[in-house]
């Protein structure tokens, strides 16, 4: 029987802003998925202090995201990529970093502004970024760390290996409010944690209290 040697498509992990001036969206997609993607929670209760106080949440947990992207141009390199060839992986680069920084003609326009005597500003509002960690898992997330190591450099000391080390605050409907786009998306990952927790159930407490009540007769 022969074996089929088509590999299974391979999902890559990416980041993606939206905002109201590119309502398109960017998306940026790893050139290698991370090997390790590390993620901490911290619940929100409020209560529980006194004798007879219940806890309760006060919301969705508290998520970061910690994850390592490396930028390779060897591939690039021996494929002849001009683009490569001239800058490296500094365009790689900067569009990690330009996640990081308020649109240029939003800083012209707000000096601009000031410069003119008048005191309202433009809103120097942030995009919505996405990290996109397969189907099921979509995202809405805040860069708080943003750390770069380049490894090797071209004759013009553009980097040739870099690694990009994220951390990511995971933004729920409580800091983006229901109605919004990231808040009705927050919302829909919620849903579908507990509807992949109810898989992962095994039995009910009546159940495991007689298995251990049996267990105890034995």
């Amino acid at each position: 029987m022969a074996t089929s040697q088509i590999a299974p498509p391979v999902f890559k992990g990416a980041l993606a802003t939206v905002s109201a001036l590119n309502p398109l969206g960017s998306v940026i997609v790893f050139q290698y998925n991370p090997s390790s993607l590390s993620r901490t929670l911290t619940a929100r209760v409020t209560g529980g202090e006194g004798p007879t106080s219940t806890p309760r949440f006060a919301g969705p947990p508290e998520e970061t995201v910690k994850l390592s992207v490396e930028i390779d141009a060897t591939d690039q390199l021996e494929a002849g990529d001009g683009v490569t060839e001239d800058l490296g992986i500094l365009p790689a680069l900067a569009a990690l970093e330009a996640m990081l920084y308020p649109r240029s003609p939003v800083v012209v326009a707000n000096e601009v502004l000031a410069r003119a005597g008048i005191v309202e500003v433009l809103p120097m509002e942030a995009p919505l970024t996405l990290l996109v960690w397969g189907a099921r898992r979509i995202l809405p997330v805040a860069i708080t760390e943003f750390s770069v190591t380049e490894d090797a450099f071209d004759l013009a000391l553009n980097p040739l290996l870099a690694k990009v080390d994220l951390g990511l605050k995971v933004l729920s409907y409580t800091e983006l409010g229901l109605l919004s786009p990231g808040g009705a998306l927050s919302l829909a990952n919620h849903i579908a944690t507990e509807a992949l927790a109810l898989v992962g159930t095994t039995g009910t407490l009546p159940g495991l209290i007689g298995n251990v009540a049996g267990l105890g007769g034995q």
